[in-house]
């Protein structure tokens, strides 16, 4: 398997635990006897773990190497899926969802940054299409999950089930991850608690306004079309359904878009895209016209974060810290970005709040320029798939 097929393998693992867990929140809700208030603050411990794990990883990936750190967590984090339905009570329900969010993070970045580490051996833009397989994994394992739920499956047993599957897919092809340089450590090793750098800050706020566009249409774009249009459940949820395929197709095809114009012309057009679509949203009274404007918000959002990540890792002493740094700004992001939409819409109205959003993404397409690849990087020369002898970290 040549590294790069590995490392979309890794990706692809990574979003089927997501998809996995998502799926069976009702149950975990169900079975602890949890009200909405309790579940949701069970539910912040993911972030929250996330939050604190991330900046930590780019220096694990320095010490033990890019491949052996990402094999070692996306192993954890396969395991982790089983920790929820596998606890005793309320309380231990709040550190497996603690202890699976660090789990996340973490692996989140050592992937990121082994993926920025070959995007550079390969010259040509991978990672967009990598978080496409994040989101085919995800979609998939909800899929898949969807049916077990309905089949009343009993969730201990299918996450059980399934992390064991994803810890030996993960193992697996992780062999086929780019060797790491065995040779000495080179430059400056990450701090122990790796926040962003200032030649990476508004790289992190370009990650950050994409984030927060995502993560506001994700948790909000089915309650907008049912509560602003009138439509019914069912709409309101094909609303999602297509925010999220636009998302992940264009993901899968955002690297050869990256390649013809360039990092900084890709966000300009992607964000103004988005705006287009959340001025759509915003305007909106019709179903039809709804989902529109949510399609368009997929479509120009889906390739700026993968962009963001790796510029951050370019630009960067070592991948890991850039990655880190840019990676703890959008999971701050992806948490406050459902609540905030909430109580602007609670204080004024849902179009106010997608108004807002539309002012972030505009923001976003403002910043373009911090993308663009240092003058003074240097890279190696493009190697195809399976010449790799090694790459340092």
């Amino acid at each position: 398997m040549s590294p790069h097929r590995a490392i979309a393998s890794v990706f692809l693992v990574h979003g089927a635990v997501a998809g996995s867990l998502s799926t069976r929140i009702p149950w975990l809700q169900e079975h602890f006897g949890l009200d909405p208030r309790v579940l949701g603050l069970v539910l912040l411990c993911t972030p929250i773990g996330a939050f604190v794990g991330m900046p930590m990883a780019g220096r694990l990936a320095y010490r033990i190497g890019s491949r052996t750190a990402t094999r070692l967590l996306i192993a954890l984090w396969c395991a982790a899926l089983a920790l929820p339905a596998l606890s005793p009570s309320t309380p231990g329900l709040f550190i497996a969802f603690l202890l699976f969010g660090a789990a996340a993070g973490m692996s989140d970045v050592t992937m990121n940054a082994h993926a920025v580490v070959l995007e550079r051996r390969l010259g040509r833009p991978i990672m967009s299409g990598l978080h496409g397989m994040w989101a085919v994994g995800s979609l998939a394992a909800a899929g898949l999950g969807a049916l077990a739920a309905q089949a009343g499956v009993d969730a201990r047993a299918h996450l059980t089930a399934i992390a064991a599957v994803l810890v030996l897919i993960g193992a697996r092809t992780g062999r086929g991850l780019l060797a790491d340089d065995r040779g000495p450590a080179t430059g400056p090793a990450p701090r122990r608690f790796a926040l962003p750098a200032r030649a990476i800050a508004l790289i992190g706020v370009v990650g950050f306004c994409a984030t927060f566009a995502e993560g506001a249409s994700a948790n909000w774009s089915a309650v907008y079309i049912t509560a602003v249009t009138d439509a019914g459940p069912g709409v309101g949820a094909a609303g999602y359904t297509v925010f999220m395929f636009c998302m992940a197709g264009t993901r899968l095809l955002g690297d050869r878009v990256i390649r013809l114009l360039g990092p900084v012309r890709t966000v300009r057009i992607s964000g103004s895209v988005a705006a287009l679509g959340g001025l759509i949203v915003v305007l909106s009274r019709t179903p039809a016209l709804a989902v529109t404007g949510f399609a368009l918000l997929g479509l120009g959002v889906a390739v700026i974060v993968p962009l963001a990540i790796a510029a951050a890792g370019n630009k960067s002493a070592t991948p890991g810290e850039g990655v880190a740094g840019v990676a703890t700004i959008t999971y701050l992001s992806g948490l406050v970005a459902p609540a905030v939409t909430g109580w602007v819409a609670g204080g004024l109205s849902y179009p106010a709040a997608f108004a807002v959003i539309t002012g972030v993404v505009v923001l976003l397409t403002l910043l373009a320029p911090a993308v663009r690849p240092s003058s003074s990087a240097t890279a190696p020369a493009p190697v195809r798939d399976g010449q790799f002898a090694g790459a340092r970290d």
